[in-house]
């Protein structure tokens, strides 16, 4: 971009034109006064009212998009607020660009009390991200290094404070049209020989596919069909391919069937998973003997499960040299595809079962979403029993969910990804719980008037927590919660408002709400729709006697 810029936030501005992002997420404050007006004007500012949330609604954002978003902090309290919201980013690998102020930079570590100093502002950052910097006399350096971080292979949040007195100061220079960018390794040779003689022994293979194949859809699809393998994902490789697709049995490696197709398989091969704790029975989960693993990161490879063959690279990079070999690869296997139909047949019949009268609003959520509507979801029973296994994904871009596990994210991170994508539809499953942790934004919500329909689950509580003391402890303590009468609550901010207490009015009162297009939310009394079947209890350790 060229000059002239009168203010840090001019530059701001063009960054964030050159990386595609048209909106940013915030929080004004005298720290940031300048990029926050640049950015009102230019650009499109979404006024958030908090900063954790401003740096979930621009991790939203990128996802919904898959690309990127930018977030604006103020000094001190505000860049701490932000942590735990960059730490989902970092734990997802999301890249975010997070912008936060600085004191003048003349007080900078004299420890005076100046307003809004805190100590080590940078080492926080640091902490909390894959890249951290302090904005100095060069602004357009600082932020093609930033951009570059931000284009890398291997990615997350990227944070830069920029002090006070220098977001004035006109930022002369030009910007690089694209960054030195880091290039995905070259995958080695003998790796790529090795895995494909494993290949062409293999009879029953698996393939289990993580966040690092979301963008390799047509390569793992010519993949799957050649070696005539089913398709395992993890919650975050989820819409790899389509899961209406007949060879995907889906997140479902610890459930009972999928552990059983593993049992039986004599190959796997993992792309870009990196095998989480929750998916794995905290890797006690058994895999196959011979094992393939594909990953961008050179350090994952062999990292929670032993793997024959570890190859560094991009995932349709590898994939495209082990298709481009001749003379491997079954793809008639009649008896084993169908071992596959079975097992993931079984896998949904099972959890039909277990979670009774939930089945069918997930079902009726799928239908009136369709393939494009955003599908953001909280960390709450519903969403940890079935909505992460059995609200079905067709596109990648419309799964998102606290990768991290962090309860109370979903209503930022769904308000910044239909700011991203207003065409379609955007759901947001929350729980009761959840929801008062970002209850303020429903301000945000209503203020942008987006195409947004909050589900919100109410048991009373911390249903999780509840059925865990329950199963394990005995008794129960911190997780039976006053709850705030919803329907006061939507009116307060100007939303759509319907109660579900049967499972057969979901359809209609979801349907209705996503048709008119604007905020709505809708109470499900869990209590009176009734109990699962099988109540959910996540896959935790705890000591044996807890007595």
């Amino acid at each position: 971009m060229s000059e002239p810029r009168s203010t840090g936030g001019d530059l701001l501005v063009d960054v964030l034109r050159l990386l595609d992002v048209a909106a940013a997420f915030g929080v004004v404050s005298v720290h940031n006064l300048p990029l926050v007006e640049a950015l009102h004007r230019d650009l499109r500012w979404v006024a958030t009212r908090g900063e954790a949330a401003a740096v979930n609604a621009a991790d939203g954002y990128g996802r919904s998009r898959d690309g990127l978003g930018c977030a604006v902090t103020s000094t001190g309290t505000g860049a701490g607020n932000a942590a735990g919201s960059l730490i989902e980013a970092l734990a997802a690998g999301a890249p975010l660009l997070h912008v936060t102020g600085q004191i003048d930079s003349a007080h900078l570590g004299l420890g005076r009390g100046f307003i809004h100093e805190t100590r080590d502002q940078l080492g926080l950052l640091t902490a909390c991200s894959s890249w951290a910097a302090t904005i100095g006399d060069d602004p357009v350096a600082d932020f093609d290094r930033a951009r570059s971080r931000l284009r890398a292979p291997l990615t997350g949040p990227v944070s830069l404070e920029w002090p006070i007195d220098r977001q004035y100061e006109a930022a002369t220079g030009v910007l690089a049209s694209g960054g030195d960018l880091a290039s995905s390794p070259e995958p080695d040779d003998e790796g790529i020989e090795h895995a494909l003689a494993l290949l062409a022994e293999a009879e029953r293979p698996v393939v289990w596919a993580g966040g690092g194949a979301i963008r390799c859809g047509p390569e793992l699809d010519a993949f799957l069909d050649r070696l005539g393998a089913g398709l395992i994902t993890s919650n975050a490789g989820r819409g790899a391919l389509p899961e209406s697709d007949p060879r995907v049995v889906g997140n479902f490696a610890s459930a009972a069937h999928g552990a059983e197709l593993l049992s039986a398989a004599d190959l796997l091969v993992s792309i870009g998973t990196h095998f989480r704790s929750n998916e794995t029975r905290s890797y006690r989960l058994g895999l196959p003997t011979h094992h393939i693993q594909i990953d961008l990161d050179p350090a994952a490879l062999g990292r929670s499960y032993p793997c024959e063959v570890g190859i560094a690279g991009e995932a349709g990079q590898v994939l495209r040299r082990l298709l481009d070999t001749p003379n491997w690869g079954r793809a008639e296997r009649s008896e084993w595809r169908s071992e596959i139909g079975r097992a993931r047949a079984a896998c949904r019949n099972q959890l039909e079962a277990d979670i009774g009268p939930y089945a069918p609003i997930c079902y009726s959520m799928t239908d009136v979403l369709g393939p494009d509507g955003l599908r953001v979801r909280d960390i709450t029973i519903p969403n940890s029993a079935w909505g992460n296994r059995l609200l079905q994904i067709t596109d990648p871009r419309t799964n998102i969910y606290p990768r991290g596990g962090g309860i109370g994210q979903a209503l930022a991170m769904g308000v910044g990804a239909s700011v991203g994508r207003p065409e379609v539809p955007t759901m947001v499953l929350i729980g009761d719980g959840g929801l008062q942790v970002q209850l303020g934004e429903l301000s945000t919500l209503a203020e942008e008037q987006l195409p947004v329909t909050l589900v919100v689950f109410d048991d009373g509580g911390y249903g999780v927590l509840r059925n865990v003391q329950d199963q394990y402890l005995g008794h129960r303590f911190g997780v039976d919660l006053f709850t705030p009468d919803f329907a006061q609550v939507a009116a307060a901010f100007d939303l759509g408002y319907a109660r579900v207490e049967a499972a057969d009015q979901f359809h209609g009162a979801f349907s209705a709400a996503v048709d008119r297009g604007r905020p709505a939310l809708i109470h499900v009394d869990c209590q009176r729709l009734g109990p699962m079947p099988k109540p959910f209890s996540p896959p935790v350790d705890l000591p044996e006697d807890t007595s």
